[in-house]
């Protein structure tokens, strides 16, 4: 299963992939909805390799993956491999700069079933893609909005 989405923000590259490399912000805002995030690596700074284990409730499970940085390429994109029990996938974030103060954030993410079990939740999540598909832009959207009022701020 493949969910895809792309917002404009009113913001110059290096500022966009500064917030979409933010994994510190990104670990307080899994822990503010419940889900628990180690990190596991001992780099100090996230690079390639960079992983963190994450252990979430989902459809009334507990479900734990490992989401390792397998591309680092500074502003222009960042890649995440995601490993769990049964279900595998890649996260895919690239940036494009469309002018001086705009880029275009494209997110991509791909999930694929190592299971049975697994076959039949994606298979299930696929019927309502639709739906999973407009809260992941909602949320791209929202994320984007607050990339550019901390833009608009440090002005």
């Amino acid at each position: 299963m493949k969910l895809i989405t792309k917002e404009d923000i009113e913001a110059p590259i290096d500022s966009v992939f500064n917030a979409v490399s933010d994994f510190p912000s990104f670990e307080r805002s899994a822990l503010r909805r419940g889900a628990e995030v180690s990190r596991v690596d001992t780099f100090e700074i996230p690079q390639v390799g960079s992983a963190w284990d994450i252990a979430f409730k989902f459809r009334g499970k507990e479900r734990s993956l490992r989401a390792t940085l397998a591309e680092f390429d500074a502003p222009n994109s960042l890649v995440a491999d995601i490993v769990s029990k049964g279900i595998g996938g890649v996260t895919r974030v690239g940036l494009v700069p469309l002018s001086r103060s705009r880029t275009r954030l494209n997110v991509e993410i791909e999930l694929t079933p190592k299971s049975l079990a697994a076959k039949l939740l994606l298979k299930s999540m696929s019927l309502a893609k639709g739906n999973m598909n407009k809260r992941l832009a909602l949320r791209v959207a929202d994320f984007a909005e607050g990339i550019e009022d901390q833009f608009r701020k440090a002005i």
